[in-house]
C-alpha cells in the first residue's frame, strides 16, 4: 500500500487566530500534525497552505510545504491543487489530516488508505467510532453517519441519527438513551483518489451540502460511494477554540513518545 498524506492549512481562523501556529510542546500544531502522520505508512507527508508564515515553520522543522492558492472554499480544494503540484497519478491514494488533528492516530490514516486500495467501488474512504453518550448524540457539532450492509456512507448529518420513531417520540428534550445498535460518529479524516480528489471541486455544490454544511454530502450528492472504516477507539480532540488548544497541550505532555518530550521537535518526510 503507497500513499501520500495531505496536510491543508490555512492561517485564517475565526475561534483561534494563526492557529496553525500555535505552540504545542515547543513546535507549530501543524509540525506535529505531520510529526503524527509520518509514524503512518505513507511515503510522503506534505501541507499544502495558503501562507507564507506557515510555509516557512514547516521549513524550519523539516516538514515539506507547498503554496496553494487563499481563494480555496474549502480544504478539498486546496487539497485537489496540492495533487496537480505533486503531479500524482490518478490511481494514487491520497489522504487528507486536518491541520487541527496533533493527536490523530496513524495507525487510523493507515486504516483509511488500506480501505480506500480494497474497495473500488468507492472514489474515498472515512472513518467513524461508536457515540456512547446522550450528548455527543444530540450534539449538532458532531456529525453522525450511518453505513449499507457494505460499510459504505448513506447519508452524513448533524442531526442525532439513527433516529427511533417509538422510543423519541416525545422530542429531543426527552432523549435519555441511544439507538441500538449505537450510532456513528464520523471523523474528518478522508482518503481520496487523485483522479476523484482532482474532480471533486468541479462538482456542483448539492443542495442537502448548503443545509448541512458537509461538503461530503456532495460526493453522495453525484451518486459516488464513500467506505467508512469503523474503528473500536475514539481519536484525540482536535483543536477548534482555545479551550481545546489548552486541552491537547496538557496530553500531548504525557504521550511518551512525543518528540517534545526528550527535547526535539522532529519532522516528517
Amino acid at each position: 500500500m503507497t500513499f501520500t498524506v495531505i496536510v491543508p492549512a490555512r492561517l485564517a481562523s475565526t475561534r483561534l487566530p494563526d492557529k496553525p501556529l500555535a505552540d504545542i510542546g515547543g513546535a507549530p500544531m501543524v509540525v506535529r500534525v505531520a510529526e503524527r502522520a509520518a509514524r503512518s505508512g505513507a511515503r510522503a507527508v506534505v501541507v499544502a497552505t495558503d501562507h507564507a508564515a506557515i510555509a516557512q515553520a514547516c521549513e524550519r522543522h523539516g516538514v515539506r510545504a507547498l503554496m496553494t492558492r487563499a481563494d480555496h472554499a474549502s480544504g478539498s480544494d486546496r487539497l485537489a491543487e496540492a495533487c496537480v503540484q505533486l503531479g500524482l497519478d490518478g490511481d494514487a491514494v491520497v489522504v487528507n489530516v486536518q491541520g487541527d488533528e496533533p493527536l490523530i492516530d496513524p495507525a487510523l490514516i493507515d486504516a483509511c488508505a488500506a480501505l480506500l486500495t480494497t474497495r473500488a467501488d468507492c472514489v474515498m474512504a472515512t472513518a467513524a467510532h461508536a457515540i456512547h453518550g446522550v450528548a455527543d448524540y444530540l450534539n449538532p457539532n458532531v456529525v453522525k453517519v450511518v453505513i449499507d450492509t457494505q460499510g459504505r456512507a448513506l447519508y452524513f448529518s448533524r442531526a442525532p441519527l439513527p433516529w427511533s420513531r417509538d422510543g423519541n417520540a416525545q422530542g429531543l428534550a426527552q432523549v435519555s438513551t441511544l439507538p441500538d445498535p449505537l450510532p456513528l460518529r464520523h471523523v474528518g479524516l478522508y482518503a481520496y483518489r487523485a483522479a476523484f480528489l482532482r474532480r471533486f471541486p468541479s462538482l456542483p455544490m448539492a443542495p442537502l451540502e448548503r443545509v448541512e454544511a458537509l461538503e461530503q454530502l456532495r460526493v453522495l450528492w453525484h451518486g459516488e460511494r464513500i467506505a467508512v472504516h469503523v474503528s473500536e477507539h475514539a481519536p484525540g480532540p482536535g483543536v477548534d477554540t482555545p479551550e481545546d488548544l489548552a486541552r491537547v497541550r496538557l496530553l500531548w505532555g504525557t504521550q511518551p513518545d512525543n518528540p517534545s518530550r526528550s527535547g526535539t521537535t522532529g519532522g516528517a518526510p
